[in-house]
């Protein structure tokens, strides 16, 4: 991971190259007050204050230049501002003139997010650290950058080598620093116990057998809550195949659990006060001679029983059984995350995380955070008129429509069912990928909808 806690520190008046923000509105009127040496730099490099533009000042020396930026409001900065700077620069310190960073520092700090575990020759680290004159929040936006890194790396990560053992070990890890319980579920325990994990999972062997991660954390007396993450490490689609193209992004199947596992470390290591369950069912839906089948009926934890429609609806299935495991020590909130369906992106695009919930109070204050803290989210409906859409001949439930209508909402009405009417419960279908590259997000695994969660629990429950 990033030492992202270098990449942010106090102003105490070290030599620090200037940073200058300006827009097309102030540009003209900045420039007037240049030197002529700045004046001539800028225009040979052709800046016009555009947002993300950047020219580099001239200074009496060589080691004495600066910087100005181009952004869309120097006085309202978005948390991606700085981002194209912080990703463009040379290694070095840099301090913003006429104001603090604000939220702007949070898109300097995962600007620099590396992902080159499996490059020969990765490139030269250079570390460009940026001042601030409000030191309070630095911990917390290292934190939030460290839980982006988190996602993004798990995600990043190919599938031979995050599969559920892997998976396993990284939770682990999270919660010896953070001090809390772990424990897995599997073999005969997980079959007996969670029957939908074991089911969707039993292709896989060995250190890719299904598992159940459990993380338990904080003081029994304060209010409980659940994050569950849908941890398919691969899926192929069963025996209900994937193409080779549905195939090829499917190590981010585990992008729920990536989410879950961030949002958990956050918690926890800002020692809100909640008694916090985290729930990951880790599979991979594989295809073997004991894969399961269409047209099979599981029984569930819940005790609802499921005909498989589609094999390639796996992720429902084992974050059903989580769910259930979640409601039995009714905690006040269930929040999960899952890579889940196609309809949700085909609906949104990759950008936006369809949020599906019942609770209107905490719909709203997960949008309004959303919207505050740049990480956007989108309101699906919950419709109960499609719950027929899940019919079944000769099961409680199918596990997925024939007519493919409405997906995502189908999807998670599957998930309702396992979830207790008296928990307030949210539901991200996220995609947790990014297919280009934006100014701070690279292409490849990100984390959609954490940070929105993320505020909304720490304004629910302050430290």
């Amino acid at each position: 991971m990033t030492d992202y806690a270098s990449l942010l520190q106090p102003d105490k008046s070290q030599n620090a190259h200037d940073l200058h923000l300006v827009n097309t509105d102030s540009f003209e009127s900045w420039l007037g007050d240049r030197p002529a040496r700045e004046r001539r730099a800028v225009e040979a490099q052709r800046f016009i204050g555009k947002g993300y533009e950047l020219a580099i000042l001239p200074g009496d020396d060589p080691e004495n230049w600066a910087v100005v930026l181009g952004v869309a409001n120097p006085d309202n900065l978005s948390a991606w501002c700085l981002a194209k700077a912080s990703e463009q620069l040379p290694g070095g310190v840099y301090r913003l003139i006429g104001g603090d960073p604000g939220p702007a520092a949070l898109g300097w700090l995962v600007a620099q997010y590396r992902f080159d575990d499996y490059r020969a020759a990765p490139d030269p680290v250079k570390q460009r650290i940026l001042l601030t004159t409000k030191p309070a929040p630095i911990d917390e936006l290292v934190a939030e950058a460290e839980a982006t890194d988190l996602v993004r790396t798990l995600v990043n990560t190919p599938s031979a080598d995050m599969g559920p053992g892997e998976l396993q070990r990284r939770a682990e890890a999270v919660a010896a620093e953070c001090v809390a319980a772990f424990s897995v579920t599997k073999g005969p325990e997980l079959e007996e116990n969670y029957p939908m994990i074991a089911a969707v999972g039993r292709a896989a062997k060995g250190d890719f057998a299904p598992r159940l991660l459990e993380i338990e954390w904080g003081d029994p007396s304060h209010p409980r809550i659940a994050i569950v993450g849908k941890g398919v490490c691969f899926d192929s689609g069963g025996l209900d195949i994937k193409s080779a193209t549905g195939m090829a992004l499917m190590k981010k199947d585990m992008g729920g659990a990536a989410h879950a596992l961030a949002l958990a470390r956050l918690i926890m290591l800002a020692h809100l006060p909640v008694r916090l369950h985290l729930l990951i069912p880790a599979v991979e839906n594989a295809i073997s001679g004991d894969a399961f089948r269409p047209g099979d009926i599981l029984r569930s934890r819940k005790g609802l029983t499921v005909e498989i429609g589609n094999t390639d609806a796996e992720g429902r299935l084992v974050l059903g059984d989580a769910l259930a495991r979640a409601c039995e020590d009714n905690p006040e909130m269930i929040i999960d995350f899952a890579t889940l369906t196609g309809a949700a992106r085909t609906a949104l695009g990759p950008d936006l995380p369809a949020l599906f919930t019942d609770d209107d109070a905490l719909a709203e204050a997960i949008s309004k955070a959303g919207s505050a803290h740049d990480d956007p989210v989108w309101r699906l409906p919950l419709w109960s008129g499609y719950e027929d859409m899940l019919s079944s001949d000769i099961a409680d439930t199918s596990n997925a429509a024939s007519n493919g209508l409405a997906g995502a909402t189908i999807a998670a009405l599957f998930l309702k069912k396992f979830v207790d009417e008296t928990i307030s419960w949210v539901h991200f279908d996220t995609f947790a990928w990014r297919p280009s590259a934006k100014p701070g997000r690279p292409k490849g695994g990100e984390a959609l909808g954490l940070r929105a969660s993320w505020h909304v629990l720490k304004a629910r429950y302050p430290a």
